[in-house]
């Protein structure tokens, strides 16, 4: 298929710029992927959608990504990106302007005025095939500690504000660390929300996928199906395998790492398996779900693998003109955007 014919018009003012408080409080475009039809609500009301044996699965990744500012000992501005955790101080890293950081740079970074001052340096260990470093960390003070001082969160390149509470890009299931981005369609819901849901019979498992930045990448090639996947690491885990296999109601996903790791571990229809491994699935128009049976998301951009992945699960024409209609009545779009729930 033509990348072409997953685009849209996106007015760039409909890109959200900050959260809606509270969480729970967006719009939501609901999507009967049977009729097409189309109904307006907001994310409060996704109660009234799921009803009891029905399994909610979400990605409780938490980003660790964090955005360093620097020098090189001959004065360069240096920029380092922190992806990924590897132990001993290591991490995997972007890091700019790349060619003039040979291994063996050291970068200094810029702290922070704190008691005592904090000192840091990165230094550049290995380039790996992807383009991307592995750097070590050394400063006077545990760096787990002062991270969060010295580092930004590294929001999506599209936007453009710093947010006054780092967690707002976290959601509130969040525990593993190894993401380089959010979840995003996980950030809509509220403990009061999920404790609704419990109550009502809606039983909610938690699987891990670490997002890579690759989410951000558009399709590179101009036929959907040459573009090629980054591979990424995801575990379900005994508890949730046997939760979901054990569902009698639909099972769904929230977020498309949600799907891409349900149908990465599944083993039979309704049915996944324990485990941690990589994926590189790349789900299109025409794949055979053998797993998820209802999809929560935001709204994507254009010529993305995510929108290539709803219009797989919910078809090609009835999402774009879904897509139509939230610009139409102005939904917020992309990462701190409204949602879209498809049953």
């Amino acid at each position: 298929m033509d990348a072409s014919l997953f685009d849209y018009e996106l007015p760039e003012e409909l890109i959200a710029q900050e959260p809606i408080e509270p969480r729970d409080h967006v719009r939501m475009l609901v999507l009967h992927r049977e009729t097409g039809a189309i109904e307006h609500r907001h994310f409060y009301d996704l109660p009234e959608y799921l009803r009891e044996g029905d399994t909610l699965v979400l990605n409780d990744t938490r980003v660790s990504a964090w955005r360093l500012f620097g020098r090189k000992p001959t004065g360069g501005r240096v920029e380092v990106l922190l992806m990924r955790p590897l132990g001993d101080g290591r991490w995997q890293a972007l890091v700019r302007p790349g060619r003039r950081l040979p291994e063996g740079t050291r970068v200094l970074i810029d702290t922070p005025p704190h008691e005592p001052p904090i000192e840091m340096e990165v230094q550049i260990e290995a380039r790996l095939q992807d383009g991307t470093r592995i750097v070590r960390l050394f400063a006077n003070q545990p760096v787990e500690e002062i991270l969060p001082e010295v580092g930004r969160v590294p929001l999506p390149p599209y936007i453009h504000r710093e947010l006054p509470d780092p967690e707002r890009y976290q959601t509130v299931v969040a525990r593993q660390p190894g993401s380089a981005a959010a979840p995003t369609a996980g950030l809509h819901f509220t403990p009061q929300l999920l404790e609704t849901l419990r109550q009502q019979g809606v039983q909610v498992a938690t699987i891990t996928l670490h997002i890579s930045l690759d989410t951000f990448r558009p399709l590179q090639a101009d036929q959907i199906e040459e573009h090629k996947m980054h591979g990424e690491w995801y575990t379900v885990s005994p508890e949730a395998a046997e939760i979901i296999n054990n569902t009698r109601g639909r099972i769904v996903a929230v977020g498309t790492t949600s799907v891409r790791t349900l149908e990465s571990a599944a083993v039979g229809k309704r049915r996944v398996q324990a485990q941690t491994a990589e994926t590189k699935l790349y789900i299109t128009p025409g794949y055979e779900f053998k797993v998820v049976e209802g999809l929560i998301t935001n709204f994507h951009l254009p010529r993305t693998t995510m929108l290539v992945l709803v219009s797989a699960f919910a078809g090609r024409e009835k999402v774009l003109h879904a897509y139509r209609e939230a610009v139409r009545l102005r939904y917020r779009f992309l990462s701190f955007g409204d949602a879209m729930l498809i049953l």
